[in-house]
């Protein structure tokens, strides 16, 4: 059975753990926006340039985009990776809101994925549904996700700059086993430790120690 890098505790997960969780992720985001309000799909999230109704059309787009169709989009967007992730977006979009949330409904229990590892799927899927932060809603993480989470990206600059942002800086979860470098000290919970790795700079607001602004300073910059 192929396994991934397990949490801090030094255990490894199989792909069905990592799987379940990714499950788990997408219902409990797909319950926590299903009253939202017609005008709040429209707020702005966490990802430069995309509302919150396009940052799920693009978790639902991942889920949706097997290695063949990955591979086929990078042609016809002739490499522009950034091209093809907008192109796949649009394509989950639906006819409103409504329609964009039973769309990613539908993918809850979907393991199709682009040529990426199971954890980076689940990386992408807790990094995304922190489109709660925008809206007010707070999720409880399980601890061992988000630590799963941090334990990935602490070591890959896969998809997204997380490994290569945190260099020089020691972080440690005050929620959970997660411990990664040496250097200036930021502390938190997991899950803000998990964003501001990869970019989210307002997140850096929930963080202490004094490497917390050099690593707000990398956010911003990237």
């Amino acid at each position: 059975m192929t396994t991934r890098p397990g949490p801090a505790t030094g255990r490894r997960l199989p792909d069905s753990t990592v799987w379940s969780m990714i499950r788990a992720e997408r219902a409990a985001l797909a319950d926590d926006l299903a009253g939202l309000d017609a005008g709040r799909w429209d707020t702005p999230s966490l990802c430069d340039g995309l509302t919150v109704r396009e940052v799920l059309a693009h978790l639902t787009a991942g889920a949706r985009l097997n290695t063949v169709r990955w591979l086929a989009g990078v042609v016809r967007c002739r490499f522009d990776f950034d091209k093809q992730v907008a192109m796949r977006l649009a394509e989950q979009l639906g006819t409103g809101p409504a329609d964009t949330l039973d769309r990613f409904r539908r993918t809850v229990s979907s393991t199709t994925k682009p040529p990426l590892p199971a954890l980076a799927m689940l990386g992408e899927t807790v990094v995304h549904g922190e489109v709660r932060r925008p809206l007010g809603i707070r999720r409880a993480y399980p601890v061992e996700t988000v630590t799963a989470v941090a334990e990935y990206y602490q070591g890959t600059d896969l998809v997204v700059v997380a490994k290569g942002r945190i260099g020089g800086l020691e972080l440690v979860a005050d929620d959970g086993p997660f411990a990664s470098g040496e250097g200036l000290l930021v502390s938190g919970r997991t899950v803000a430790l998990v964003m501001a790795m990869t970019g989210r700079a307002a997140c850096c607001d929930e963080l202490d120690g004094e490497g917390v602004d050099l690593l707000r300073a990398r956010c911003t910059a990237a």
